[in-house]
């Protein structure tokens, strides 16, 4: 059985910038491992025309190597759209070019296995390395692999509340477009949720309200349809100045601007907060739309008709402290993701740091064990605050993972990049 460098599990945009990233470096030796059969970021998102919050230079390699062949510039060459790209002036890429862009990066990789059910990871003391146990998910076989680091970018389920937990036929934003043909054809539709993906799927059903005939709500439980925070000096946060500052405070401050934060990288897309209402106005001209927009709403409640499969959920108005009910046919949560360690770390959990809320604690290069050499993609926010989710910082943590397991520098680290202070400067200190 061949040592590999690094055995990467799970094939989202983070672990598939890495294998971009690698696949020059003539003396590392790597290995990505994706249980599903191809590549597919959000499928269940991939609505037509919508847009990613991020601009085409935040693609798998750009921020990190801007001469790499996996630039979403060159797969724009190699397809043919490089002038349209170039002549429609939108930074902005569409969610479903994105996802074709990272379809054909995965496609050019020797490391790259999919199909590979990762089960369990072990660690042998007496050689020091990892092995690393999958199903083939088309026979059932099972491979072995063994490695001297481990890259976890396993991304996050989604996550149902508690409210909510154990109703069937519930949809959930991940799985909305193969339930949208459903869904119109019920009486009544309630989408639940503050951020991105619960404007887009309002969008998309008020958009064909008319057409079916739906009665369409909309619950948050924030106080006003929050936009995502997009002046410049904001998005010097997304920086290395930013991850050191933040990684230096203490847990508790950590955790108190983690929850803080969430608008940085979960709020709404302007744009979109405008064209709903636009939409809005345009259907009332004939007369009072048929949706409901609820906001300082929590759902405190759900309960299903046996008879009909109806929903009755028990709404909260949090500022009026009043309780109300509504009943609704068709439930969609646009309530997000939430990481779970994987059950495939357990047989080497002992080897793992973790903090005081029982969540990995991560080192500031990004490693989650006590040895430096397992390190972890995404479900960070609690130690790297909004720079963990975000896209254009995937290449900068990949550099550092590089770096750290070659034990030199590949790609250039930046250190500072950002004309602000975080933190109190020395000269200002007493």
């Amino acid at each position: 059985m061949s040592t590999h460098d690094v055995v990467a599990v799970g094939l989202g945009p983070y672990n598939l910038g890495l294998a971009c990233l690698v696949e020059p470096v003539a003396d590392l030796d790597c290995l990505f491992l994706e249980a599903r059969d191809s590549f597919d970021w959000h499928p269940g998102m991939l609505l037509e025309s919508v847009r990613l919050q991020t601009p085409f230079l935040a693609d798998l390699v750009t921020l990190a190597d801007p001469t790499s062949p996996y630039s979403y510039l060159n797969w724009l060459k190699e397809t043919g759209r490089l002038y349209p790209f170039y002549i429609r002036e939108r930074f902005h890429p569409m969610r479903s070019e994105y996802n074709a862009y990272c379809r054909w990066a995965a496609a050019k990789l020797a490391g790259v296995r999919f199909g590979h059910q990762v089960t369990a990871v072990t660690h042998d003391e007496a050689d020091d390395l990892f092995t690393v146990t999958a199903t083939l998910t088309a026979t059932g076989e099972t491979v072995t692999h063994r490695a001297r680091h481990l890259v976890l970018g396993t991304g996050t389920p989604p996550y149902v509340p508690a409210a909510c937990a154990g109703l069937d036929g519930v949809v959930h934003s991940s799985a909305y477009l193969e339930n949208r043909a459903a869904l119109r054809e019920k009486t009544s539709v309630t989408v639940v949720g503050s951020g991105q993906s619960a404007a887009e799927i309002y969008h998309d059903l008020l958009g064909d309200l008319d057409t079916y005939g739906y009665r369409l709500n909309w619950v948050t439980r924030s106080p006003r349809f929050f936009p995502l925070e997009y002046t410049k000096l904001t998005l010097e946060m997304t920086s290395p100045d930013y991850v050191d500052y933040f990684h230096a405070l203490p847990e508790p401050t950590r955790y108190r601007l983690e929850a803080e934060q969430k608008g940085l990288f979960k709020g709404i897309d302007a744009d979109l907060i405008n064209d709903i209402f636009d939409l809005l106005y345009t259907k009332s001209v004939p007369g009072p739309v048929n949706t409901r927009l609820l906001t300082n709403t929590e759902v405190t409640s759900a309960r299903q008709d046996p008879a009909d499969g109806s929903y009755t959920l028990g709404l909260r108005h949090v500022e009026q402290e009043r309780d109300v009910a509504l009943t609704t046919e068709g439930l969609v949560l646009a309530t997000g993701y939430r990481y779970a360690v994987p059950a495939f770390l357990d047989p080497v959990r002992h080897l793992l740091r973790f903090d005081s809320h029982g969540r990995f604690d991560v080192a500031r290069d990004y490693s989650i064990d006590h040895a430096g050499r397992i390190f972890l993609q995404n479900g960070g926010t609690h130690t790297h605050s909004v720079t963990s989710p975000d896209l254009g910082m995937g290449p900068y943590r990949n550099s550092v993972i590089i770096r750290e397991v070659l034990g030199r520098e590949h790609y250039p680290v930046e250190r500072r990049i950002a004309f602000q202070d975080f933190g109190v400067a020395a000269e200002a200190e007493a």
